[in-house]
């Protein structure tokens, strides 16, 4: 069993060159490594448009409030649509994320519900807040998220992307909202959640 296997922990990491190619990968060829045990449960990596990535470590704070909107998710829960935190999603054969919360309706797997069926997907970010704004939203607009909250787990200011383009890889609409704004999404409007009213 070599080094990677034995020790579970962030993997190192090394800063890509620009103008150089490097080897893309596909979902099944990523999968392939996590069974053949490269990648461990401990492993923290995303399969971004064939690059495979590295997740930044979560503190308490995040999990806190990732934990809270969750739970005010089940206590407001209503037919037709569901929910899941931290799920392994593949939306398509170059990508696997791990979103913190993904808001999908009734009869889709969470791990392979299209990307246009997509309800709403959230971020809560501490660490990672700028990489949760300017690298993944370019790539959720480009799957055809309708809408994507980044929610500040500091602050609990949220940007709202809403719109996305995916010919261009943008979302047109892109709001912040502070903490005592209502979040209602587009495609949920029976739901009106306020951050700061939450127990953080």
């Amino acid at each position: 069993m070599n080094e990677i296997t034995r020790q579970p922990g962030q993997l190192p990491t090394t800063q890509g060159a620009q103008d150089f190619q490097r080897l893309r990968w596909t979902l099944p060829r990523f999968e392939q490594l996590i069974e053949a045990g490269i990648f461990g449960e401990h492993d923290r990596v995303e399969l971004i448009g064939g690059e495979l990535v590295p997740m930044s470590p979560k503190g308490i704070r995040h999990e806190v409030v990732r934990d809270e909107i969750h739970q005010w998710l089940v206590d407001h829960r209503r037919p037709g649509w569901r929910h899941s935190i931290e799920i392994g999603w593949r939306p398509d054969e170059e990508t696997y994320v791990e979103p913190d919360i993904l808001l999908f309706p009734d009869g889709h797997k969470a791990a392979t519900v299209p990307a246009r069926e997509v309800l709403l997907l959230i971020e809560v970010s501490h660490s990672s807040l700028a990489d949760d704004k300017l690298r993944k939203a370019p790539v959720y607009a480009g799957l055809g998220i309708a809408e994507y909250w980044v929610v500040d787990a500091v602050t609990l200011a949220t940007t709202v992307h809403t719109a996305p383009d995916p010919s261009a890889g943008a979302y047109a609409n892109c709001v912040e909202r502070n903490s005592a704004e209502a979040l209602v999404p587009v495609r949920l409007p029976g739901l009106s959640l306020v951050l700061a009213d939450l127990p953080i």
